[in-house]
Order: C-alpha cells, then sequence, then structure tokens
C-alpha cells in the first residue's frame, strides 16, 4: 500500500470502529508511512462519530452504525478532518457479541472515498473477534489501495 501511495504522491486519513485502530497501526508498521499516513480516528461511540467525523446523528438513528452508509459517512468525514486524498471508514461487528440476524457478528462495512471515486463494500467475515478484525484490516487496506490506483 505504501509503495502505491508513495508512488502517486497521496496520503490517506482512516476512521475506524470495529477494528480498534488496527489499520493504522498497519499503517504505521511500515517505516516513512509518515510521507502518507495522516491521521487515524478510532471512533468507537455514536458520540464520536457525530462529533469527530461529522457523520449524521439522524442517520446513525436510522440505519444503525453498522451500515453502508455510516461507513462512507466515516470516510468522507475522516478525509475532511485531515485534508487527505484518500479517507477509509470501517465500522461492523467483531462479537463475539453484539450481532443479530439482521447483522449479524462479522458484518462488516468498508469504505474509501476520493474526490471522485467512491466505494464501499460489504463483508460477513468469520472466526473469533480477532479473525474479523484481522479480515477487516486486510479488506480495508486493499480497498484504500485499489482507490489509490484509479
Amino acid at each position: 500500500m505504501g509503495d502505491v501511495l508513495s508512488r502517486r504522491g497521496l496520503t490517506i486519513a482512516v476512521a475506524e470502529s470495529c477494528t480498534g485502530g488496527l489499520i493504522s497501526h498497519r499503517i504505521t508498521n511500515v517505516p516513512g508511512s509518515s510521507r502518507y499516513f495522516l491521521m487515524g480516528t478510532v471512533a468507537y461511540s455514536n458520540e464520536v462519530k457525530v462529533e469527530r467525523l461529522g457523520v449524521d446523528a439522524a442517520l446513525l438513528e436510522k440505519v444503525g452504525a453498522v451500515s453502508r452508509d455510516v461507513a462512507l459517512a466515516m470516510a468522507r468525514g475522516i478525509r475532511q478532518a485531515a485534508s487527505s486524498d484518500i479517507g477509509a471508514g470501517v465500522t461492523g461487528i467483531a462479537g463475539p457479541a453484539g450481532g443479530t440476524p439482521e447483522k449479524p457478528v462479522g458484518l462488516v462495512f468498508i469504505a474509501a472515498v476520493t474526490g471522485e471515486d467512491v466505494r464501499v463494500e460489504r463483508h460477513v467475515f468469520t472466526g473469533d473477534r480477532a479473525a474479523v478484525k484481522r479480515q477487516t484490516a486486510d479488506a480495508a487496506l486493499a480497498l484504500a489501495v485499489e482507490v489509490a490506483q484509479t
């Protein structure tokens, strides 16, 4: 990921919920990541999503935190807050509790945006909490690379 961002002269910021900072951790584990990584925010509570990322409280009330629309709002909010080229947002249910028939454990929405490109993915990952977080981080990083290459 870092090679693609560096070559293209792009920056990224990440808003994480269910991954708790794992994506930011993985990005910053790479030497030289300060050239392209501007900011990471763990927005675990709805209040932080609203106050720090500008997610509409009415949207959260209507569709819930674990939704396509909230992941997209998080990505847009962090991109604006950091003035980055790419914003990524992740929200989901890592488990082991918290799932419902409509929103099961492992359900994750990942969004990546630029000024022109908007992508949102829905996944239902399996495994324990650590496995869901790891799979989510992998998918988010892959989506960010995909967006950076367009």
